[in-house]
């Protein structure tokens, strides 16, 4: 399959069955080279300050002065041209539309995140802990969102790629599951399975190539433990129509829809583009 086709890439019913199934899906490349070596400029351009625009991050964290602490900032569409054109691009919002047989898909936010390389070092200082990406995101009133994972280079185990717990989508909601933060994944593993089928899978991707999970989807990931940094764009994405729980869970997201938010207000502002409509 040449990158054009790629590029034009259609989702199969075997597809929806495999993510329906097992809560995630893999992509084709869907990245070629040359946007990969730019995202992969954005992220140094990103870490040093180096911003487009006169605009801030949402959240940006680094966990103190550890060269061998993750990297997280969210939002990084509103200060690089290169992620905004990557997490609004229209095909990923295709494919999710597809995936969850919607009509309409929006952003709901991107993260950029680093993960250096440690080598042997026999630390969980860069450990992303079990958690559902929706144990964050209570705020909103559907839970079947889609985080798009995008690798900036070939990523298995050895550098700390990503691990889903398979078809853990259909458990609901499990409660204190935003536990991204907690590098225990041992204690997190014993605290979620409870009786449950506990299957972890890796998430085997090349540069270019994205992890489709769905929202509920328990994920984790270990340390890299090469010597070279481990890089990703994160587009989380949700359906239109997607609206406000007052009361629920506070999100920085909320702020976004005004000083006054309402019980079933749309997210569908500006701040939320549109990715795909049909």
């Amino acid at each position: 399959m040449t990158l054009q086709a790629e590029r034009t890439y259609k989702i199969t019913d075997q597809d929806k069955e495999t993510f329906e199934r097992d809560g995630y899906w893999i992509s084709p490349k869907l990245l070629d080279d040359g946007q990969i070596e730019r995202l992969r400029e954005a992220h140094e351009r990103i870490w040093s300050g180096d911003y487009d625009g006169d605009g801030l991050p949402m959240n940006h964290y680094r966990a103190n002065s550890n060269p061998d602490a993750l990297r997280k900032l969210d939002n990084g569409w509103w200060i690089n041209d290169e992620v905004r054109r990557t997490v609004t691009d229209p095909l990923i919002g295709e494919l999710t539309a597809d995936l969850l047989q919607a009509d309409e898909i929006r952003l709901w936010h991107d993260q950029v995140i680093y993960k250096p390389g440690i080598g042997d070092k026999a630390t969980a200082v860069g450990n992303v802990g079990w958690h559902q990406d929706y144990g964050y995101w209570q705020c909103s009133s559907n839970p079947g969102m889609v985080t798009v994972w995008i690798a900036l280079q070939d990523t298995d185990l050895t550098n700390g790629g990503m691990k889903t717990i398979v078809g853990s989508h259909k458990w609901g909601l499990i409660p204190d599951s935003n536990t991204f933060f907690n590098p225990n994944m041992e204690e997190l593993r014993d605290k979620y399975a409870a009786g449950r089928d506990w299957v972890e899978e890796p998430c085997i991707l090349k540069a270019g190539q994205a992890s489709f999970h769905h929202g509920l989807t328990f994920h984790g990931s270990g340390a890299n433990t090469t010597t070279e940094p481990r890089m990703s764009v994160v587009a989380h994405l949700m359906p239109g129509g997607t609206s406000y729980r007052a009361g629920v869970q506070r999100h920085d997201n909320i702020r976004l829809l005004g000083p006054r938010p309402q019980q079933g207000q749309p997210f569908a502002n500006a701040y939320f583009p549109v990715l795909f409509q049909r």
